[in-house]
């Protein structure tokens, strides 16, 4: 399964208006359709300015996501307004019934889809394992999310589609000198919190009432919560401008009512990119 959606279509929508930005929408999803058939997919529907495709195998579909990327970075802007699209993929069942399909594949891969930042492809470790030899080596490891209904956390990849000085190619999977960070200091404004030391969990927000008050104009009142489970620590997203997580060695993603284990070190921003916030939480596991 795969999703494409089409990124910066607010913006287009203030700027040219509605006409030339429909046009332009439309012009976008053409191009995801066309993609999808040209690599032996087929589109299940459309949903404004997403579009729904299946494809028979995990290599074709990953052909096809790159070739989306690729296929939008080359458009011309629109009044100066540059659209991105943001790819998920998954591999697995489907059920289809009256022309649609639906079961767990659908869900996760719509949910990986919301989980990419503008420019990126993610899919799972399971999707990249079924693909083929040359297009593994395009692929990079982020972290693991808890799914629910599933036992074990799933792990998330990123397949490249441009040249990354930074980029690390997919390893083996996690080894058992991979082990469970010990703490986690959070640190913002001179001010260190360590978990689960001082306390079990964290709420970042805006409001005077949030254990560490992040003076942001674009966070919630009580944007996000960190918080430590059996030696590992996860971001939980509870805000309406979406949580953004800059992991070194990897690309920066946004969390909306979502959740992401943390490890190594990084940035946590609020409602907004790293790039534009000025108030940067950072993260150490220690």
């Amino acid at each position: 399964m795969l999703f494409a959606d089409v990124s910066g279509s607010t913006k287009l929508y203030e700027t040219v208006g509605d006409a030339a930005a429909h046009a332009a929408i439309d012009l976008c999803v053409k191009l995801f359709a066309n993609i999808t058939e040209q690599h032996g997919g087929r589109v299940i529907k459309t949903i404004g300015d997403e579009v729904m495709s299946i494809f028979p195998a995990a290599a074709e579909a990953g052909r096809a996501a790159v070739d989306i990327q690729l296929g939008i970075a080359g458009m011309a802007p629109v009044d100066k307004v540059r659209l991105g699209v943001r790819v998920g993929l998954h591999y697995g069942a489907v059920v289809e019934r009256d022309g649609d399909v639906f079961g767990d594949t659908v869900n996760l891969s719509a949910r990986l889809t919301e989980m990419a930042a503008r420019g990126q492809i993610i899919t799972s470790l399971e999707t990249v394992d079924r693909l083929g030899d040359l297009q593994r080596l395009d692929c990079r490891k982020l972290y693991a999310i808890p799914v629910k209904g599933k036992e074990k956390d799933v792990q998330i990849c990123e397949i490249l589609w441009t040249d990354v000085d930074d980029a690390t190619t997919l390893a083996a999977p996690r080894t058992r000198n991979e082990k469970a960070s010990m703490s986690l200091r959070v640190s913002y404004r001179g001010r260190n919190i360590i978990l689960p030391t001082e306390r079990k969990s964290l709420v970042l927000g805006r409001d005077a009432t949030a254990d560490l008050v992040v003076a942001e104009r674009m966070a919630s009142r009580m944007h996000c919560e960190i918080e430590a489970r059996q030696g590992r620590f996860f971001l939980t997203d509870r805000s309406a401008n979406g949580t953004w997580v800059a992991i070194d060695g990897t690309a920066e993603v946004v969390l909306r009512r979502e959740e992401s284990m943390l490890h190594g070190h990084g940035f946590i921003s609020l409602g907004q990119p790293r790039a534009t916030s000025t108030e940067l939480v950072e993260f150490f596991c220690e």
